[in-house]
């Protein structure tokens, strides 16, 4: 059985771009009182796992956990045999990014299809908050909000911040003309160069709802004119972004594969980054002392070689992308050893964006099957600034899993998006596919 306990009903709600950045709005949505039953609970904290918890759901919050929490009349499902685990948290998304630059272009009615489409697949894989990193603005949350839409809870960075001739300028190298999307929809990348044009460009991605900031403090992977190991925006233009973001009570995020562009982005404030694949031992060691985070992103580096045609990507890229996955797993061995908080983001793009478990197959390679769940879970809800996600307590939002096993002892449980049985979100069922 297959359904999303919703009612779309009355006039079309007026959407606005979401401006949440701490705290969640009031939900427009609420089930009766649920009640989930016999399943081991694996709480998103670390701590060993409960057999037979109830879990009794009030609204879009948690009421209470264990063997004895009051049951109210209500909606009862029996998990006898699963595991529940938070909703899980997808810090590094692209989920409007359907097609490539230079590849011939879509309609925006097929845009707008192909990314709807990655909203389900993405929830439906267990994810109920993502960070996009690159694409949709405040438009995507305000109508997945209104029910129009089923997906993730998203919050949205807007377009990625990019200096011209930087990863994200994909401008050919002897054309000039405008940057590729369709603000309300899905613009990748905006190109800025000096501070004040960095000032520009934030206050036009937080114009257009983005709840945090990304900036490209290195060369990429996907890049024409860059490696990755160039550093891309001065300090002082990186400062402009996290000064802009402060403003706003929020932060900024960078992609950032090279030591030294990490250590400029430590000296301008930022306090997250993406992939860290070159990170070195002093790196980490900084990055700890600063308290900020690294969002390593297996799942693309993985599958890049395999998937590089349905995406639509030049083969130019795959030799860029030769031993970085190796790298990224040393990375995270050194971001461990400091004492760096991980966080989970899979990077993937294109149309039909399955595989997004993978990460935690991946992760728990390294950080072993409970850490990679923590990573995915309350590390990433830390990093996000959310104290309301990411772990199954009394007076949490009711984002949960159920997971037919058991990944901690079988991780790659992960990589099989059929595994993932039972998605709540908000208190609402949003997928049930038990037998």
């Amino acid at each position: 059985m297959i359904y999303r306990n919703r009612e779309i009903g009355g006039d079309v709600p007026r959407l606005q771009p979401s401006t949440n950045r701490t705290e969640p709005r009031p939900s427009r949505r609420r089930s009766m009182a649920l009640v989930l039953e016999g399943a081991t609970v694996v709480d998103g904290n670390g701590s060993d796992p409960r057999d037979k918890a109830r879990i009794t759901i009030t609204g879009d919050r948690i009421e209470a956990v264990g063997g004895r929490a009051r049951a109210p009349a209500g909606q009862r499902l029996d998990l006898t045999g699963l595991t529940v685990l938070p909703g899980l948290i997808d810090l590094h998304t692209h989920l409007g990014v359907v097609e490539w630059e230079g590849n011939p272009a879509l309609s925006p009615a097929m845009t707008a299809a192909l990314l709807f489409d990655n909203c389900r697949r993405c929830l439906w894989s267990g994810h109920t908050t993502v960070r996009d990193v690159g694409g949709a603005d405040g438009a995507l949350p305000a109508v997945i909000e209104a029910g129009l839409v089923a997906g993730p809870r998203v919050l949205p960075s807007g377009p990625l911040l990019s200096q011209t001739g930087g990863h994200g300028d994909m401008t050919p190298p002897f054309t000039q003309r405008p940057a590729a999307g369709i603000t309300g929809l899905s613009r990748p990348t905006l190109t800025c160069d000096g501070p004040e044009g960095v000032r520009l460009a934030a206050r036009q991605a937080f114009r257009a709802g983005a709840t945090q900031l990304k900036v490209c403090a290195s060369g990429g992977v996907l890049s024409h004119g860059d490696n990755v190991t160039d550093c891309q925006f001065t300090v002082e233009e990186l400062r402009a972004a996290v000064e802009e973001a402060a403003a706003r009570g929020t932060y900024v995020t960078a992609h950032a594969h090279h030591p030294q562009a990490i250590r400029n982005g430590l000296d301008a404030g930022i306090a997250c980054f993406e992939h860290g694949t070159l990170l070195d031992d002093q790196t980490a060691r900084a990055m700890a002392q600063a308290g900020a985070a690294l969002v390593p992103t297996l799942t693309i580096v993985h599958l890049l070689g395999q998937r590089w045609q349905e995406w639509g990507l030049p083969e130019e890229f795959l030799p860029r992308a030769a031993g970085l996955e190796d790298a990224m797993f040393h990375s995270i061995e050194l971001a461990m050893a400091a004492g760096v908080t991980i966080g989970s983001g899979t990077d993937l793009r294109g149309p039909r964006q399955d595989g997004r478990g993978l990460e935690l197959s991946l992760k728990a390679k390294v950080m072993g099957p409970m850490g990679a769940i923590v990573s995915a879970t309350s590390a990433s809800a830390k990093i996000l600034r959310r104290a309301d996600l990411g772990v199954i307590a009394p007076g949490k939002l009711a984002d949960l899993i159920a997971v037919d096993g058991d990944p901690l002892a079988d991780p790659e449980i992960w990589s099989d998006p059929d595994r993932i049985v039972l998605v709540v979100k908000d208190g609402v069922v949003e997928k049930d596919t038990r037998t």
